[in-house]
């Protein structure tokens, strides 16, 4: 076992939405050179076969799994105590950037806490992904000065929040909404009532930056129905309020 003090730094490292190019140089020479690789089921192929000499473990959710995320996350913060300790080079890959819906925070509390040396490595979120690829102007002089972003997979918003969310939207704001297809009949309807209108712009952006990219552009009036007609591959992201430049 290492001490304390010649421990290699564990990295989490942000792996953007898909596409290899997009990784950062950190990024990129932080995977080449690993000895473990801790990765979900969100890490493109393409990422992976960066460096085919790590051995690679899966630790994202498998179908079936009746697992605790509680119970995952202490699983991932083992491994990667175990392997730091052993000298081994660790990469804990995530999608998208680490501290945007990425759990860093619970893995870096570990680490401090076991006083491992880590780094974090940031990676191109979905949103700006998307509104880059696709021309999507998520801020803009005279029509949008600023983007929230905002998940309704896990939070569990009060009337007042949703009011809030919803007046930011009809003042101008970009919404960028993660993990939200599930929970769009919920979400919809409330900042339509808050807006007062059906015909704000969504744009459904699906396997961001990669091969199979799509593309469902509606209004929140339409958008349901539109998904419905137009099934999209998960993962998804949803940009509110703003219109492609075509």
């Amino acid at each position: 076992m290492y001490t304390k003090e010649h421990l290699p730094e564990i990295s989490i490292v942000g792996a953007g939405p898909g596409n290899k190019n997009l990784l950062t140089l950190k990024a990129f020479n932080a995977i080449e050179n690993a000895e473990i690789i801790l990765h979900d089921n969100l890490i493109s192929d393409e990422i992976l076969e960066i460096n085919t000499q790590a051995k690679r473990i899966y630790v994202g959710r498998k179908f079936g799994d009746k697992e605790d995320q509680e119970t995952r996350q202490n699983n991932i913060n083992r491994l990667m105590k175990m392997h730091c300790e052993q000298g081994d080079k660790v990469v804990r890959i995530k999608s998208g950037d680490p501290y945007i819906y990425g759990r860093a925070a619970e893995e870096a509390r570990f680490l401090t806490a076991h006083k491992l040396p880590f780094t974090v490595v940031p990676g191109v979120t979905a949103a700006l992904a998307a509104a880059n690829s696709l021309n999507i102007p998520i801020t803009e002089r005279g029509h949008s000065n600023a983007v929230l972003i905002c998940t309704a997979h896990t939070a569990n918003y009060s009337t007042a929040q949703f009011r809030g969310i919803g007046n930011m939207l009809k003042s101008g704001t970009t919404l960028a909404l993660y993990m939200a297809s599930k929970s769009l009949a919920k979400m919809i309807p409330k900042l339509i009532e808050v807006c007062g209108t059906e015909d704000i712009p969504i744009n459904a952006i699906s396997n961001v930056s990669r091969e199979d990219e799509v593309l469902l552009s509606s209004t929140l009036g339409n958008i349901q129905d539109d998904i419905i007609k137009t099934p999209l591959q998960m993962p998804v992201v949803f940009l509110v309020g703003v219109k492609p430049i075509r």
